[in-house]
């Protein structure tokens, strides 16, 4: 029995390991934005394994495409020219905050063996649909910086709503920690973004 166990839990690291390289592939255009994600996700593994409820698994599938979005939304931004510097910055520290985010997320379904997508039928709120990317894709200027603002003001009290329901129902620690952290760091960058819209 003991050595089943051992192989298992060497396969579920060799796992781990793997995501963690996957992942920082990903991410080559922002250097070392591995570095606080990867330590997360290894000294955590065997209490994400033991300890994480039906609440933590929605609110981990539903976040890992909702940062992405805006990863997605912000390397737009970041694209275009004339954009107010202060708008450049804020989609500069989202995609920073946010890519480790979606790294450590993944990193704690493969740990639970839980599936990285929703099963259907549930939405998460505050998501662009293809119409409201391609307004962003297309917007050039200060229009591209309002709607820009516009849409991250929608897409980050989304956010906020999802991680209150996970702080209320989770059950694992280190994504309850998230939750809190995201309605922190969220509401504060929703407050700069409203305070943004009225100077351009």
């Amino acid at each position: 029995m003991k050595k089943i166990l051992t192989i298992s839990a060497t396969a579920l690291a060799a796992a781990i390991a793997l995501a963690g390289c996957s992942a920082g592939s990903s991410g080559g255009s922002m250097p070392g934005m591995n570095h606080g994600s990867s330590g997360t996700s290894s000294s955590s593994a065997p209490a994400a394994a033991a300890d994480h409820n039906a609440a933590d698994t929605m609110f981990t599938q539903g976040m890992i495409p909702h940062h992405t979005q805006a990863v997605e939304m912000s390397d737009m931004m970041l694209k275009k020219q004339g954009i107010d510097p202060k708008v450049t910055a804020l989609a500069t520290k989202i995609k920073a905050d946010q890519g480790p985010e979606i790294t450590t997320m993944t990193g704690w379904l493969k740990t639970w063996n839980e599936p990285s997508q929703m099963s259907g039928g549930h939405s998460m709120t505050g998501m662009m649909g293809e119409e409201d990317m391609g307004k962003l894709q297309t917007a050039q200027g200060t229009d591209a910086a309002k709607l820009f603002l516009t849409q991250m003001i929608a897409h980050h009290q989304g956010a906020v709503m999802m991680a209150k329901t996970e702080e209320s129902g989770g059950k694992n620690t280190d994504a309850v920690a998230l939750s809190k952290n995201i309605v922190v760091s969220q509401q504060a960058e929703i407050q700069e973004m409203k305070d943004l819209l009225g100077t351009l």
